[in-house]
């Protein structure tokens, strides 16, 4: 047994963080599985990773160190070969006046820091870390600047740019960054070449965020590495090319869009992630307000009809309308969809990938569907006059249809609609409702403080003064600083009544149509935002970029909620 063993074992039944049987079994687990003693405790789930962590920072009289608190910089993968890194399971953290600092799983690899020393040149100081943070790291940092000096090498002798020659460093980084999207729940990977650099962000509950990425002496062979995986034309640097390929990341297939366009600087990349297991929520988990939710299924219980679901681009329509179709469906209804891409599978229901280039569009593809005896037809989007009149004659003939527009508000799909040329009397027999949506991000809870909100806020909210319930997110390791955590939307829904198809048949304009919806009862979505605001789920500032604030005067104060002036 190494001393390390035999010292954090004693710490452990000292502290009573473990018993003896339980020790018993992990040595056991040790000689069967040929693991060491960490991972022996953590495998049985006898302690976490940070728990034996903080146990060996207490043996060793070490700092112990969180590295989800603070970004590594992935340049100093230069100081330390990664064999050294992966044998030892450390990484060297940062050097300050000449001292190196490493973070290390056990501090007592006296071994390790002498192999690191005479490497560095320089004194070394070491922290303890959760190993597998620690392995996660060394994987990361060392895949996104590994082989850097070959690749500026070749460069520098004017070799070809034959992606064979650095396909071990390329093929590595391209995985590392699309892995580390989908672990971070990002929709979309931007691969930006600039002046002397090459910048990696990611879009992460809808904003951009800068990460270290590899260096800009790699940014040609990663777009060819891209290109091969998504069959495009290695060969055309100058025009813009759109592909796609799948991949699979920790048992689940993740679908890759992959567009580019040139730019001064090279090629500019942009991902976009699709996961085949992204989990349908109910109406509670998306944000829809109970009695909204109510409405909304009163709605999906009519035998016919349009529902539309209207926002911008990424706002979550499409999951909305899966939530909607996940509650209709049964193997008593034949339900057939129309998208672009079909992003979640369902059982039961029949889903069609549009084709342009064989010309199967949404309103061939409808057409089609109609003639297949269906219950509840899903248009992924209305956009175009065809689709819109075959969509309405559809919910005027038996059908559940279920679509989306892109309209700022409910009301303003009215005009919409009106713009394809479809009369107020086929729009008022055939729409059922509409919902209007935003995504706004959740404020962090492991971080969350009270918020001083700016006067200007307020007033905009027609808050007099600030109110209780009110919180934001300092920023932490669990959000990566940001203070915020996921997204959920913020609704309206437009129920047509007698009186609003009324007054879409003598052609109100869209200020009437929501003022006699705000006077029926419809709740704006700023509203629900200032709702949500006030019970520490997001904050004012996310509610006012998501949805305008049209329906109060700011010197009447929150009673001012009550009334509607457009």
């Amino acid at each position: 047994m190494r001393d390390q063993d035999h010292f954090l074992e004693q710490a452990l039944l000292a502290e009573q963080r473990i018993t003896p049987e339980q020790l018993d079994a992990a040595r056991t687990y040790c000689v069967e599985q040929n693991v060491d003693l960490v991972d022996a405790l953590v495998k049985t789930k006898v302690l976490t990773d940070r728990g034996v962590a903080l146990t060996r920072a207490d043996v060793c009289e070490a700092p112990f160190v969180e590295l989800s608190d603070f970004e590594a910089c992935f340049a100093n993968t230069r100081l330390v070969p990664r064999t050294i890194a992966d044998r030892y399971c450390l990484f060297p953290l940062f050097m300050v006046d000449g001292v190196l600092t490493v973070a290390i799983d056990d501090s007592m690899k006296l071994e390790a820091m002498d192999q690191v020393r005479r490497i560095a040149k320089c004194q070394v100081d070491a922290v303890v870390c959760a190993r597998r943070s620690l392995r996660e790291l060394i994987s990361r940092a060392y895949s996104l600047s590994h082989g850097s000096e070959e690749v500026e090498a070749r460069v520098e002798v004017g070799a070809k740019d034959d992606i064979s020659e650095v396909s071990q460093p390329v093929v590595a980084a391209v995985n590392q960054m699309i892995a580390d999207g989908v672990d971070e729940g990002a929709s979309d990977v931007h691969i930006n070449p600039d002046d002397g650099v090459l910048r990696l962000r990611y879009r992460i509950d809808g904003v951009l965020q800068s990460k270290q990425g590899p260096p800009v002496s790699m940014q040609s062979g990663i777009v060819q590495r891209l290109k091969v995986m998504a069959k495009l034309d290695l060969t055309q640097t100058r025009r813009p090319q759109d592909g796609k390929f799948r991949l699979s990341h920790k048992g689940a297939q993740v679908e890759v869009r992959m567009s580019t366009v040139p730019t001064v600087w090279g090629e500019n990349v942009v991902l976009r992630l699709l996961s085949s297991t992204m989990a349908i929520h109910d109406f509670a988990e998306l944000g829809i307000p109970a009695a909204m939710a109510n409405d909304l299924e009163m709605l999906m219980s009519r035998p016919y009809g349009l529902i539309l679901v209207t926002g911008p681009t990424g706002c979550g329509k499409t999951t909305t309308l899966y939530t909607v179709l996940n509650k209709l469906n049964d193997p008593a209804h034949n339900i057939m969809t129309i998208e672009d891409p079909v992003e979640i599978r369902l059982p039961y229901v029949r889903q069609i990938q549009v084709n342009n280039e064989i010309g199967l569009k949404f309103a061939s593809a409808l057409r089609a569907i109609l003639r297949q005896d269906p219950d509840v037809v899903l248009v992924g989007e209305i956009r175009d006059d065809e689709t819109a009149n075959i969509a309405l004659q559809a919910a005027l003939t038996g059908h559940m249809v279920l679509s989306t527009l892109h309209t700022n508000d409910a009301a303003g799909a009215v005009a919409r609609l009106r713009d394809f040329g479809l009369p107020s009397f086929v729009i008022n027999s055939a729409v059922l409702g509409i919902v209007a949506q935003r995504l706004v991000r959740r404020v962090c809870r492991h971080c969350a403080v009270p918020d001083r909100v700016d006067d200007v806020i307020l007033r905009r909210f027609g808050l007099s003064e600030q109110t209780h319930g009110l919180r934001r997110g300092k920023g932490c390791g669990k959000c990566g600083q940001t203070g915020y955590h996921g997204r959920f939307g913020i609704f309206e829904l437009l129920i047509f009544s007698a009186p609003i198809q009324s007054m879409v048949e003598r052609g109100a304009p869209t200020k009437q149509i929501r003022e006699r919806a705000f006077a029926e009862g419809m709740r704006l979505m700023w509203q629900d935002g200032l709702e949500k605001a006030q019970l520490s789920h997001t904050t004012l500032d996310e509610v006012a970029k998501a949805a305008a604030v049209t329906s109060l005067e700011a010197q009447d104060g929150q009673a001012e909620a009550t009334r509607f002036v457009a």
